[in-house]
């Protein structure tokens, strides 16, 4: 069985094993010990932590095979961007350049630097090792975190983003990087994105253009990676859309990759879910559904194939399903059907 829980300090090793693995342009896990170190100490923190507004916790969790022991996955949310550090984006928009004299009306697209994502909750740091990348597991990862930010509203805000990763070749280059660094920086996409991740973002306000960007004055190849996503964040982006969430011009400021967004009450797992008392039985059934118990500290959530119909004020889940959810009997959890 595949249980998603917070990350604890023992599970370090397998957290710098993904982070080997995700490859360039994955800033939320930089291949850097200490860092690694401090983001497993944070999310610990934060889940300890009392609070009643979203603030700097950051929540990290794990995908465990409870067969092996093995880490499959990660996945993690920033309660508020930008209150410490400024959140940085391009927001894609139009400009109209016409003359009646002359007739001539032309729209352009253009760039221009923003924060308009202060404090917004993000959902973050989603990375699936490859072997796993089958069945529920991705949706698993994802779709857990809406169901905690719905049990937990307090510690959220009301918008939720997430940055998709921008398209970069194997070796890790970016061709809207590119064209920046041409122009305004004197550093390669990969080293750009490390210092990034490790939270030296000074850099991008000493030397990021403060005026827009016109897109067509870009290098056709940069024109055309604007708002797209890399290859393997595909699926990624695609259940997020199917989540309610839309694209509305927001890009990364380094690969150019979209960020989407969504209201915490329009996402469709959080519309469609419900809590559910807790019957112990065999439940034998081809309906996958996600369960999640109702914990901070102690959250745990696990998909499901069970017998499962609207509208019940009942689940019936297995004594295995229990264990691992760590509920028992009579108890609530969340559910939502796949």
């Amino acid at each position: 069985m595949m249980i998603l829980r917070p990350i604890q300090q023992d599970d370090y090793q397998d957290l710098l094993i993904m982070a080997e693995e995700s490859g360039h342009g994955f800033t939320s896990l930089p291949l850097n010990e200490e860092l690694l170190q401090n983001k497993i100490a944070r999310s610990v923190q934060s889940f300890a932590k009392p609070t009643e507004k979203a603030g700097d916790e950051g929540y990290l969790f794990v995908l465990e095979d409870s067969e092996t022991g093995e880490i499959a996955g990660t996945c993690g949310i920033e309660a508020a961007v930008g209150l410490d550090d400024a959140f940085y984006h391009y927001h894609l928009s139009k400009v109209i350049h016409s003359s009646r004299t002359l007739g001539v009306y032309k729209a352009v697209d253009i760039l221009t630097l923003c924060n308009d994502y202060t404090g917004a909750t993000e959902l973050c740091t989603l990375f699936l090792k490859e072997k796993y990348r089958q069945k529920y597991n991705g949706k698993l990862l994802s779709k857990s975190r809406m169901l905690f930010i719905n049990q937990h509203r307090q510690r959220f805000a009301d918008t939720v983003i997430a940055e998709m990763r921008g398209v970069s070749d194997e070796n890790g280059d970016s061709p809207f990087w590119q064209w920046l660094e041409e122009h305004f920086f004197s550093m390669d996409f990969p080293t750009a994105d490390y210092l990034t991740g490790i939270g030296q973002k000074v850099f991008i306000a000493e030397l990021m253009p403060k005026y827009p960007i016109y897109v067509n004055l870009l290098s056709k190849e940069a024109q055309q990676v604007v708002g797209e996503v890399h290859s393997n964040t595909r699926p990624a982006i695609e259940l997020l859309k199917s989540e309610g969430f839309t694209f509305n011009g927001y890009v990364d400021i380094f690969d150019a990759g979209p960020t989407v967004e969504a209201k915490v009450d329009n996402i469709r797992t959080i519309a469609n879910s419900s809590l559910r008392e807790v019957v112990i039985a065999d439940n034998p059934g081809e309906q996958a559904v996600l369960v999640a118990n109702q914990g901070l500290q102690d959250y745990r959530a696990v998909v499901i194939e069970c017998e499962y119909n609207d509208g019940e004020q009942h689940i019936t889940l297995s004594q295995a399903t229990a264990d691992a959810l760590k509920i028992k009997a009579g108890e609530r959890v969340s559910v939502a059907a796949l």
